[in-house]
């Protein structure tokens, strides 16, 4: 219904919609962006995206418009989505329900209309997966028509919608999406939540934001004009606009107030100016939008009439004259009303006398218990939660409270949850005990967290422990901590001893654990493991004194899911600290406990750990049968994250025992199920396990392109990119990039910081630094890195690490001999290698080669005859599938037989150097290449066996790979990184890596100077 109050001209935003239209062009394109449109409130943000909406719907793209709530958010997380999802449903129908078809159960979270949400254990990559699959949603949606997705007022938005926004911006890729979005400028106070986000948004090429003025004088004037009908006097354009400052909304109110015949009577207070409009309707329709006003930013109309009494007659009656008025509207679904503007509402709910308030939301609250079919489902609970909170009924609230949290953790709105069991905290003291209890019990087997004890008494202290994991899903470590503190005091009384007082093993409960029943005792080793994972991811424990004390208070228990849990996290910590017989017969013990308790996610995660042992323990065809078993598991909601990541550790483990053809197999498949599942952080993880295999195979043109597809992933965890960047560096290194190696270890380390570090991050990076510094020959400091690493020997189970570590510090002895500096302190360092090697397994055909490979190098840095042992490393590195490894062990014998053999041996030094020069060259490895070229022009040996034989082309003499004669084709030419990147189909990113492998290899200090030498040495010629 119009009204006379609003201009039914637009005025202005010319610069503002051009900016929208260019936006939507683009997504017609193909081209996906989004647009923050921010503003004071007022100041015209809806009407301008009507405007715009009005224009992209005559263009024929598709709207979804929702918008977050003022009041109550964290009760309903993913509103705004859920309402444009809402939207989108009743326009396409079928179409969309085609395209979520398989996922109903999880997309239902954020559109619960599509039948009942999976029950899977709620973690951070079940949420992970839940955004990805939204993503594609909107993906297939706008994959053959222009797709508009508006939020409006992101102020007010809870965090999961924010978290969720933050992901779909960054997975723009090529769609015909454009996501607008509106925020009050001055709300964003310094402490609010969207400013940072706002900040982070506009770092990404996609986004665009616009700061909404106001009006000048002339445009107040159109819109006066437009208002009333004719153009104003100078006297009243001059007032209004003095008391507007050019918000449109305050224009509005100010010209309705001149137009009722009181152009002088209006308080300065903004909400005596807003209350005018209100103030003027009839008594009766006034008491109607004070009703609406404490209902929400939006309320339904059966709601509306249960609360108001009216029948409904009178109450359409009454809101027919409320909309007439430009004080409500109806919704666009037109089964719910809302005020015009949401400064309106605020001043209307804010004029309400204390214990109104309360009464008002009472009455809500007991007509949404009375009838539950009067708002939406799945927004059910949060609603009710709200209206018993403002009711300032705390037996009533608290119950409420729990049951809308439990409803946001089946939703992965972890922050919301936590926001809401704060709530209940803050409710606790005043209701009674029994309702306590109760509502506790009850939230228990909604899911609002994991049943600890049978006989759970629903008291405090479960409320501390569903506050603590809620925390820790949403990220909010420190506030997790505080909270599994608290509660163990509650549980244990006095602080407890720390645990690093006992040996690492199991060992007898100290006195005070008596004193905890069996039931608190096995709360408090819950608390206990939660403790220690807050702890490692903070770097502030490995983890053991958490788990050990866990481990105490649960011996001589009954069997319980807990027990369990705390022996496989004990079986974990053992693989990266202490593996061994102790470590295998915890996992086993594990895995039996699960079984018996019927843990059987938990089991899955106890069964990989022990197949893992079993495999470093030396049955190796057994623990990978035992791996092998539990990938071919059914993927369900519940146990997706444990089986993919499985993939992942059964691809590490063949990697690790050299078997690299079956671990790119594995990788291969686990990624595209974790791709399929929609867990892109777990797909990068394998990705990266899967670079490392591709690269051991010299297939390192496919490892970039892996480690490219890994790192371009949405949802990448920084903890996995540092892992792809590690990968990265072990090409540069392979390749002789050591520029790229060394900024990487110079920067800020992405994933082995920390006061507890773990033998598989740290002995990598010291090997790639060891590798560096006998690259720059300083053998001073190879040998201090390898003390600091491993000092007096390679930590137990990780002699997977070790031994590649060993080799580089053992070849930078042999390099280093006949060097002033190496002789003081060689026998001492070859001694500590060898000292090192004592007790380390063999019994992989891939180890016994790079054993072998290190004698003889110790050997030869002792200036010993290490022939003997170079031919049987020849011998046993031809069994390896990586092509580097013979490489290497043939260039090293050539050397010796060179050095201390004669006419025969020479021979046969030529024919070593020529099979080494041709998997040199063909992998691109430039440091080994120029190795063996230089070993050969000083012995006088061809490398070619004829002179007929054509000479290799320049530019594969130089080690460059077929991509980087491309690249380094267009570098002559004088493109841009980002011209070859077109050129060539791949990211500039890409294309920088490329360009400085190739510096490297040419040994160019520029792009210039990389052109001359190849134009000198004719690379390109025919």
């Amino acid at each position: 219904m119009p009204s006379s109050h609003i201009s039914p001209v637009f005025v202005g935003r010319g610069v503002e919609l051009t900016a929208l239209g260019e936006a939507l062009s683009r997504a017609d394109a193909g081209e996906p962006g989004a647009l923050f449109v921010g503003g004071e409130a007022g100041v015209g943000k809806t009407r301008l995206i009507q405007e715009f909406l009005g224009r992209a719907t005559a263009n024929g793209a598709v709207v979804a418009l929702g918008g977050c709530v003022a009041t109550g958010a964290d009760a309903l997380p993913y509103h705004p989505v859920s309402t444009a999802l809402r939207s989108l449903r009743r326009r396409l129908g079928a179409e969309l329900d085609a395209a979520v078809a398989g996922q109903e159960g999880e997309l239902a979270r954020l559109l619960p209309e599509l039948g009942e949400m999976d029950r899977g254990q709620p973690e951070t990559d079940s949420r992970a997966r839940l955004f990805e699959l939204t993503v594609r949603l909107l993906e297939r949606l706008a994959a053959h028509r222009t797709l508009v997705l508006v939020l409006e007022d992101l102020h007010w938005a809870d965090r999961s919608t924010r978290e969720l926004l933050s992901y779909l911006l960054r997975a723009l890729t090529d769609s015909r999406l454009l996501i607008v979005t509106t925020y009050r400028s001055d709300d964003l106070h310094r402490r609010h939540p969207l400013r940072p986000a706002l900040a982070e948004y506009e770092r990404l090429r996609t986004v665009t934001r616009i700061e909404l003025p106001a009006f000048d004088r002339s445009e107040v004037r159109l819109q006066l004009a437009a208002i009333h009908g004719e153009a104003p006097t100078e006297q009243v354009l001059g007032r209004v606009f003095d008391r507007s400052e050019g918000n449109a909304f305050f224009v509005e109110e100010l010209a309705s107030s001149i137009q009722g015949g009181s152009p002088g009577g209006i308080s300065d207070s903004l909400r005596d100016l807003l209350l005018v409009r209100a103030e003027a309707l009839p008594h009766d329709v006034q008491r109607v939008v004070r009703i609406a006003a404490q209902g929400g930013s939006e309320v339904e109309f059966r709601l509306l009439a249960t609360v108001t009494g009216l029948a409904d007659d009178e109450l359409i009656e009454t809101l027919r004259t409320a909309v007439g008025a430009a004080v409500l509207q109806p919704s666009d679904e037109g089964e719910s009303f809302r005020f015009r503007h949401a400064l309106m509402r605020e001043a209307v709910a804010g004029d309400l006398l204390p214990g109104e308030r309360s009464r008002l939301s009472r009455r809500y609250a007991e007509a949404l218990e009375n009838d539950p079919a009067l708002v939406r489902s799945g927004e059910r609970a949060g609603r009710l939660a709200g209206y018993w909170f403002d009711a300032r009924d705390p037996a009533r609230a608290l119950p409420a409270m729990i049951a809308a949290a439990a409803v946001a953790r089946g939703r992965h709105a972890f922050a919301e949850q936590h926001q809401l069991l704060e709530r209940a905290l803050e409710l606790w003291d005043d209701t009674p005990e029994e309702l306590r209890h109760q509502a506790m019990r009850q939230g228990v087997d909604d899911g609002l967290w994991p049943v600890i004890s049978p006989n759970a008494p629903g008291d405090f202290v479960d409320l501390l422990a569903a506050i603590t994991l809620a925390a820790r899903l949403a990220g909010e470590r420190e506030r997790a901590l505080a909270i599994s503190k608290r509660a163990l005091r509650q549980l244990e009384g006095d602080p407890p001893i720390s645990a690093s007082l006992f040996p690492r093993a199991v060992g007898s409960a100290r006195a005070g654990d008596a004193a905890l029943g069996g039931g608190d005792a096995l709360r408090a080793a819950w608390f206990w493991i939660e403790r220690c994972q807050l702890m490692r991811d903070l770097c502030r424990s490995d983890g053991w004194d958490e788990i050990s004390r866990a481990q105490k208070l649960v011996k001589g228990l009954p069997p319980s899911v807990v027990h369990a849990h705390v022996l496989t996290h004990l079986a974990h910590w053992y693989i990266n600290h202490q593996p061994g017989p102790l470590a295998i017969e915890t996992a086993q013990q594990a895995v039996e406990l699960c079984r018996m308790t019927g843990a059987e996610v938990t089991g899955l995660a106890a069964r990989h750990t022990l197949a893992w042992l079993t495999i470093h323990a030396g049955d190796v065809e057994t623990g990978l049968e035992q791996a092998r078993e539990v990938c071919a598991r059914k993927l369900e909601p519940g146990n997706a994250q444990i089986l993919l990541r499985g993939y992942g550790n059964l691809s590490t483990a063949l990697h690790g025992i050299g078997r690299y053809a079956e671990a790119v197999e594995v990788a291969e498949e686990g990624s595209g199920l974790a791709d399929r599942h929609g867990l892109p952080d777990i797909a990068s993880f394998i990705d990266g396990n899967l670079a490392e295999s591709l690269t051991e195979l010299g297939r390192w043109a496919d490892a970039d392109d892996v480690l490219e597809r890994a790192g371009g992933r949405r949802g990448v965890s920084a903890r996995t990119q540092g892992q792809l960047a590690g990968q990265a560096v072990e090409l540069a290194l392979a390749r002789g990039a050591y520029d790229v190696a060394r900024r990487w270890l110079e920067g800020p380390d992405m994933w082995a910081t920390g006061s507890y570090p773990e033998p598989q991050n740290t002995l990598p990076m010291a090997r790639i630094a060891i590798a560096l510094a006998a690259a720059d020959g300083r053998i001073l400091d190879v040998r201090s890195l390898l003390e600091s690493a491993v000092g007096e020997g390679v930590a137990s189970g990780h002699h997977r690490y070790g031994w590649p570590l060993l080799y580089e510090a053992a070849a930078a002895e042999a390099r280093a001999r006949g060097l002033a500096v190496a002789e003081v302190g060689r026998e001492a360092a070859v001694e500590r290698i060898r000292d090192a090697m004592k007790g380390m397994p063999e019994f992989v055909p891939l180890w016994s080669a790079q054993s072998l490979m290190i004698q003889a190098e110790l050997l030869t840095a002792e200036g010993e005859d290490a022939t003997a042992r170079w031919t049987e490393a020849v011998a046993a590195t031809e069994q390896v599938e990586a092509p580097v490894l013979p490489a290497t062990a043939r260039l090293r014998l050539a050397e010796t037989l060179i050095t201390r053999g004669g006419a025969e041996a020479r021979g046969a030094a030529g024919e070593l150097l020529r099979q080494a020069d041709a998997a040199a060259r063909e992998l691109g490895a430039a440091p080994l290449a120029s190795e063996i070229t230089e070993l050969a022009g000083r012995a006088r040996i061809r490398l070619r066996q004829t002179d007929a034989e054509p000479a290799p082309p320049p530019a594969a003499a130089l080690g460059l790979t077929t991509r980087e004669r491309e690249v380094l084709r267009l570098v002559a030419a004088g493109r841009s990184n980002r011209r070859i990147a077109e050129e060539l189909f791949i990211s500039p990113k890409t294309a920088s890596v490329h360009v400085s492998n190739i510096l490297a290899k040419l040994g160019a200090s520029g792009r210039g100077e990389a052109a001359a030498i190849a134009h000198r040495l004719r690379v390109f010629d025919g």
